[in-house]
């Protein structure tokens, strides 16, 4: 297995192209500059190009809207998990059995956009033709936002859901070790005068990647993000993704942090076992 790069090195993946702006002491990066570093970069480890496509759409997508943690912060991950080939990058999802309102895909093991957009547009079909459309995948990745999917869904004139679970990082209420994930779950739902309702949120006190921001920040978590291995809640960054152990959304107890919990157990019941 190779390395793991650093984000000094996926720069220089795509050396000989500019990153930021042309302008002079500009601070702000074009929309589409990000883009194409971030396809330029999987494309440079072997990712088809409407692969990389799809994987900069969601990234850039999530930094715009401001969820830092899911934007251009997880490429890095992206590209070591290729490297590694924890991922294959040119998988392409396909459909293991359907009704006319069901479906499960099987993901090969593909880019989680990729299996995710796939996903999300057999479920518009279904729903535009039967009133409903429930897909549930296997054997995919990280999709970036789970927002991204639900949106796809609204902007068709549907409502749109759309959860995922993760490797296991948030502690249930009264436990001491991480047993669910961050399991994000997201609605969309179009309204009058190009209004839309939009969800979309982890069901742990915040996402890992906010996590990985304090850190970068050097500065300590607020109280009621995560514990330490004691079960004691902890500010400190480093001993949050060492032992990864993430309060559920609320926090401790008092704080009904198992209402989070019971949420990501829900979360759990859609993507675990329905997809299986």
């Amino acid at each position: 297995m190779l390395g793991q790069l650093s984000r000094r090195q996926i720069l220089s993946l795509v050396h000989g192209k500019r990153l930021f702006s042309s302008k002079p002491n500009n601070d702000v990066i074009p929309v589409e500059e990000a883009r194409r570093f971030i396809i330029d970069s999987m494309v440079k480890v072997g990712v088809q190009e409407n692969h990389s496509t799809a994987l900069a759409d969601v990234l850039v997508a999530a930094d715009y809207r401001g969820h830092f943690s899911h934007g251009m912060n997880r490429l890095e991950m992206y590209v070591n998990d290729i490297l590694n080939k924890i991922c294959d990058g040119n998988a392409l999802p396909s459909i293991v059995k359907e009704n006319v309102c069901t479906a499960l895909v099987d993901g090969k093991n593909g880019l989680g956009p990729v299996v995710g957009n796939f996903s999300m547009k057999l479920a518009i079909e279904k729903a535009k033709s039967a009133g409903v459309g429930w897909v549930a995948a296997n054997n995919s990745n990280h999709y970036g936002i789970a927002g991204w999917y639900s949106l796809q869904a609204a902007q068709a004139g549907l409502i749109g859901l759309s959860f995922t679970n993760t490797s296991p990082l948030q502690t249930p209420t009264r436990a001491k070790a991480a047993a669910l994930g961050t399991n994000p779950l997201t609605v969309a739902a179009p309204a009058k005068n190009g209004e839309t309702f939009f969800l979309d949120m982890a069901t742990t006190a915040v996402a890992l990647g906010k996590i990985e921001i304090q850190n970068r920040k050097n500065e300590p978590l607020p109280e009621g993000w995560a514990i330490d291995k004691s079960g004691k809640v902890t500010t400190d960054g480093r001993v949050a993704m060492q032992e990864g152990c993430l309060l559920p959304l609320g926090g401790t107890e008092i704080n009904s942090g198992y209402k989070g919990y019971g949420l990501a157990f829900m979360v759990e019941l859609f993507c675990g076992i329905l997809s299986d």
